[in-house]
């Protein structure tokens, strides 16, 4: 249940949205830090490690879509436990993105070192025994299990009526599936895929899907809905909002992967080029090169020995053979299927379509 510091419940800005969820967070962190120090004062590292890698920094969109789809669905805005059941979603994203850096050899997240990395610094600072990285590697598997076992244990006490939960599950089950074999199948693909099969662009199109545009807007709205009763209508309008607005702000996430700059997106320019990511923009690129560009382009994306002085160049090529410009085509096509379903959802609630439409601008117009 919310603490005398969670901030009062009300009608809510995106800010005091961000506070109410950070204060869930917070509070939720306490309890679990106090659990874990009666079983080892050896576990502060790691309940320090959550509680920072948590609490400083992150966009909490998915929180964000969770709570007005709530209200879109006419779930009140001062009701004790929505602010706890979207904190959830957060759990799950911290859980994603501490495998996701470890799978992606990752040195930094949101400016500051990746799970991994710090718990190798850890070891190193301690002189203890063995191999550094495999002892990094294993905290950062385990506590991002941790988070994901938590994020099902907050969803679960929110302090919404049992039979809400109950009716939302589903949907939060499925979605917690969705985006663990899009990961896989995002691992899968530089291994195994052929870059210049025709089947290349829609693999990424399928990893797109479930790692990450159903993940972050279409399910957590979808959630928010089914804990406030929503009809079957109203599911189904929020997947036709959703899921072209997360096509769309994955690819925008894209872009910055190999375009951005890394005092805006606190990770090292071109970390896609870097960590070989086979997104839908590298598939458009190797269809858009001459054959020896893009056999170059997919000889050195991710290849071990990449060094920082060849990221331009492959950025060059990316941005050479028009899969940028066809991206951003792309982008602006599926926002405008977006948003012209938005205003078709049948939406209970007046500011819920103002604040889902400021939510589509915030994940989609984003400057490299």
């Amino acid at each position: 249940m919310p603490s005398p510091t969670t901030p009062a419940a009300g009608p809510l800005d995106a800010e005091s949205l961000r506070e109410r969820v950070n204060a869930a967070l917070a509070e939720f962190m306490d309890g679990q830090a106090a659990q874990l120090d009666k079983i080892s004062p050896q576990l502060v590292p790691a309940t320090a490690a959550l509680r920072e890698f948590l609490l400083d920094g992150g966009k909490r969109l998915r929180p964000a879509f969770c709570y007005w789809g709530w209200r879109g669905a006419g779930g009140a805005a001062d009701t004790a436990g929505i602010a706890e059941a979207a904190a959830a979603l957060e759990l799950l994203q911290a859980s994603a993105l501490v495998h996701d850096d470890l799978m992606d050899r990752s040195d930094t997240r949101r400016g500051l070192p990746s799970v991994h990395r710090r718990f190798e610094a850890l070891h190193r600072e301690h002189g203890w025994r063995g191999d550094r990285e495999q002892y990094g590697a294993s905290a950062a598997l385990l506590l991002g299990d941790l988070l994901l076992i938590w994020c099902d244990e907050l969803f679960g006490r929110c302090g919404l009526p049992a039979e809400r939960v109950l009716a939302a599950k589903p949907a939060f089950d499925l979605m917690r599936t969705e985006v663990m074999v899009g990961q896989y199948l995002d691992v899968l693909e530089p291994v195994a895929g052929d870059s210049a099969d025709e089947g290349a662009v829609q693999r990424a199109q399928t990893v797109l899907h479930y790692k990450s545009a159903k993940y972050t807007i279409e399910r957590p709205l979808q959630v928010g809905a089914l804990l406030a009763g929503a009809s079957p209508e109203l599911v189904e309008a929020y997947s036709a909002f959703g899921l072209p607005l997360g096509e769309a702000f994955q690819l925008r996430d894209d872009l910055l992967g190999v375009f951005g700059d890394p005092a805006v997106t606190g990770k090292p320019a071109g970390d896609d080029l870097r960590e070989g990511k086979r997104t839908l923009l590298i598939a458009h690129a190797m269809r858009g090169l001459p054959t020896a560009e893009a056999r170059h382009l997919d000889g050195r994306l991710g290849a071990p020995d990449l060094t920082p002085e060849e990221i331009p160049g492959l950025a060059a090529l990316v941005s050479r053979s028009g899969a940028a410009d066809a991206v951003e085509q792309r982008i602006a096509e599926l926002m405008h299927q977006s948003l012209t379903a938005l205003d078709a959802a049948p939406l209970a609630d007046g500011p819920a379509r103002a604040a889902l439409l400021a939510l589509a601008e915030a994940a989609t117009v984003r400057k490299y």
